[in-house]
């Protein structure tokens, strides 16, 4: 079976980039990564991807007018690539609804939170972690999930909980949840490369894995 062609667009340090290409590299995911896209041109992510020799590119929002515009940029580099699923790993930029459209079902993202709580606009990173703990819930977790056009809301590929202990700080719990990502979101990819997601609705479903005759 060939393997899929992912591009991971970042913005940041690239820690779950670095997850996927290590899950690569071993043979744990069909996948090879063609290329890593950044919107910000200082992004440690773009060291991890050439360290790994993964092909590189810098399109930044603030070289266009508008999301349309942007959109269609980003778009014309991942055509180019051939590009058959789009990671978002950190990725701060929003994309249009035609491009959402253009690829749907083709565009997975994280969140370290157990949708749908603790998502929606303006909810990323630490301030997701602060939620939590502000609101004294006793799990967290993270959750990996179909981009739809609305933040936070496409359909739930997996989710895991960890425990908000009694003394938990907000680094610790991000790291925890962290490491949630670095496990879940190899696996949703895998998945996805053995044709095993079906979306019915809302509702992803899992297929079992196909036998090798």
């Amino acid at each position: 079976m060939a393997k899929i062609r992912l591009a991971v667009l970042v913005s940041g340090g690239g820690t779950n980039l670095q997850a996927i290409i290590d899950a690569c590299a071993a043979g744990q995911i069909e996948a090879e990564i063609a290329l890593v896209l950044s919107s910000r041109s200082k992004a440690f992510a773009l060291q991890r991807a050439e360290k790994a020799g993964i092909q590189t590119v810098v399109c930044s929002p603030r070289h266009y007018n508008n999301t349309q515009q942007y959109s269609r940029a980003v778009s014309a580099e991942l055509d180019k690539q051939e590009i058959d699923l789009i990671i978002l790993a950190g990725f701060m930029s929003i994309f249009s609804s035609e491009f959402i459209a253009k690829y749907r079902n083709r565009i997975m993202n994280t969140h370290p939170s157990l949708l749908p709580s603790f998502g929606g606009r303006g909810c990323y990173g630490k301030r997701v972690h602060q939620q939590v703990l502000d609101y004294g819930v006793k799990i967290s977790g993270a959750t990996i999930m179909f981009v739809s056009e609305d933040i936070d809301t496409g359909p739930i590929i997996l989710q895991e909980a960890v425990a908000v202990a009694e003394d938990e700080t907000l680094e610790s719990l991000q790291q925890k949840v962290l490491r949630l990502e670095h496990k879940l979101y190899p696996q949703a990819i895998s998945l996805f490369a053995a044709d095993r997601l079906q979306i019915r609705g809302r509702r992803v479903h899992i297929l079992p894995a196909k036998t090798k005759s």
